[in-house]
C-alpha cells in the first residue's frame, strides 16, 4: 500500500511515468483539500453565522412594542410611540435604515424582562452618518447659542423617526417643519419690504445660508380643482414613469425644457383635464451646507434677486418624485419665468414679462394722455365758458 505511488517505477515504466503519477495524485489532493475547506466554511456558516443572522433584529420586532400608542416612559415622562405608517414613509426607512443602526447600544432583546433592552439608551449620534451636516451645523448660529445655555440637537428640527425627503417640498412645508417651530419671521425683518410675499415664496435658508446653492422650483397648480399636484401625481396623470418624462417632453434632447416644450407640457395636461399654472418658489438645495445658518451674515442685497441677470434664476427646475422615493430635477429654461404660465412670481427687474411691461406702459401713457387731453380741452374752452357764465 505504501509503494502504491511508485507502482509505475517498479513496473519498469520509467521515471517519466512516475512523475505523471505524482502529478495526478497532487491534483487529487488539492481538490480534496479545496472540497474540505468549502465544506468547513459551509459548516461554519450553517452552525454559527446563520443563527446569528436569524437572530438579528428587524424593525418589525421594535414596532411590535413601539407601535402601541399607550407606550410611555416611566411615570409617563414622554411617549415612546412610533407610528409605523409614518415611519414607513420616512427617509430613513426608504434608505433601509434599521432601528438598531441608530440605537446602536441595543445588542439583543431579552423578552424575559419587562423591557427587553436597557431602559436608558445612549443618545442617537446622527453624525455617524451625517458627518458633513454636523460640520456645517457646528459653524451655525444654532450651535453658537449654546453660550446662552441653549442646546440645539438635530432632532430639535428633524423628527428622526419621521424624517421625510424635502427636495420636492414647498417653501411652506420646509419652513413650517424647521424655522417656524421656533421663529416668527413677522416679529423681525423690519428692513424687508413686502414681507408676506417673501415669506410665502422664498425659503428662509436662501438668505440665511449665503453659501447654499439655490434654484427655482416649479409646482403644478390646477385652477379648476384649486389644488397643487405632487410630482408623482403629474406622472400618473400623464401615464409616464419617472424615466419617461424627459424623453417625452425634451423633444430636442438638449437636457433642458425650453419655453415651446414647456407649452407642449401645458397642452398635454389640458388634454388630461388639468388646467395648470405653475407656482414658482425660490428654494435652497438640500445639501449639508444648508445647516450652516447665519444671522449676521444673512443676505440683504436686494439686487441678488431683483436684477435682470440674477444668478438665483439660472437653475429653474421641475422636481418630480420617483417610484423609489427619490427625486429628479428636470432643468427648465429660465425664459419660462417670463411667461403667463407662472403665478405670483413677477419680480421687479428679475423676471420681467416684456408684454406686461408694454401693457403697463400703455396704461400709464393712456392715463397721462387722458389727463393732458382733459386739461387741453379745458384751456381751449376757457373763454367760451367764461362768456357763457357772464351771460347767465
Amino acid at each position: 500500500m505504501l509503494l502504491q505511488p511508485y507502482k509505475g517505477f517498479f513496473d519498469g515504466k520509467g521515471l517519466g511515468d512516475t512523475k505523471k503519477i505524482f502529478k495526478e495524485r497532487r491534483n487529487k489532493m488539492k481538490k480534496l483539500k479545496k472540497r474540505t475547506r468549502s465544506m468547513g466554511i459551509a459548516f461554519l456558516f450553517a452552525f454559527w453565522l446563520w443563527p446569528a443572522l436569524g437572530l438579528a433584529m428587524d424593525n418589525g420586532e421594535c414596532l411590535d412594542c413601539h407601535n402601541d400608542e399607550g407606550l410611555t416612559r416611566e411615570q409617563g415622562r414622554g411617549s415612546l410611540f412610533v407610528d409605523a405608517a409614518q415611519f414607513h414613509d420616512s427617509a430613513h426607512h426608504g434608505q433601509g435604515i434599521m432601528c438598531i443602526d441608530c440605537h446602536a447600544d441595543i445588542a439583543e432583546l431579552n423578552y424575559d424582562n419587562d423591557v427587553p433592552h436597557a431602559k436608558n439608551l445612549a443618545p442617537v449620534a446622527c453624525s455617524s452618518c451625517h458627518e458633513a451636516e454636523q460640520d456645517a451645523f457646528a459653524n451655525s448660529v444654532h450651535t453658537q447659542i449654546s453660550s446662552k445655555g441653549i442646546t440645539m440637537t438635530c432632532y430639535a428640527c428633524h423628527d428622526y423617526h419621521y424624517a421625510t425627503p424635502l427636495a420636492a417640498a414647498s417653501v411652506g412645508q420646509r419652513d413650517n417643519n424647521f424655522c417656524a417651530k421656533c421663529h416668527n419671521p413677522y416679529q423681525s425683518h423690519d428692513w424687508l419690504p413686502k414681507k408676506e410675499e417673501h415669506f410665502a415664496f422664498v425659503e428662509c435658508t436662501v438668505c440665511h445660508v449665503p453659501e447654499v446653492q439655490r434654484h427655482i422650483h416649479l409646482k403644478f397648480f390646477d385652477l379648476v380643482t384649486n389644488q397643487f399636484y405632487k410630482g408623482e401625481d403629474i406622472l400618473a396623470i400623464l401615464g409616464l414613469g419617472s424615466d419617461q418624462f424627459m424623453p417625452m417632453i425634451d423633444t430636442d434632447n438638449d437636457g433642458t425644457i425650453s419655453r415651446p416644450e414647456f407649452e407642449i407640457l401645458e397642452l398635454m395636461l389640458r388634454q388630461k383635464n388639468v388646467h395648470a399654472i405653475f407656482h414658482a418658489e425660490l428654494v435652497a438645495e438640500m445639501a449639508p451646507v444648508a445647516h450652516q445658518v447665519m444671522r449676521g451674515g444673512a443676505e440683504r442685497n436686494c439686487e441678488k434677486c431683483h436684477t435682470a441677470e440674477s444668478p438665483y434664476f439660472e437653475a429653474v427646475s421641475i422636481v418630480l418624485t420617483k417610484e423609489d422615493g427619490g427625486v429628479d430635477h428636470h432643468q427648465v429654461d429660465r425664459g419660462v419665468l417670463k411667461s403667463y404660465s407662472l403665478s405670483h412670481f413677477y419680480l421687479y427687474a428679475g423676471t420681467r414679462v416684456k408684454l406686461l411691461d408694454m401693457i403697463g406702459i400703455l396704461l400709464i401713457g393712456g392715463a397721462g394722455c387722458g389727463v393732458l387731453g382733459h386739461l387741453a380741452i379745458r384751456i381751449v374752452t376757457l373763454r367760451g365758458r367764461r362768456q357763457k357764465k357772464e351771460k347767465s
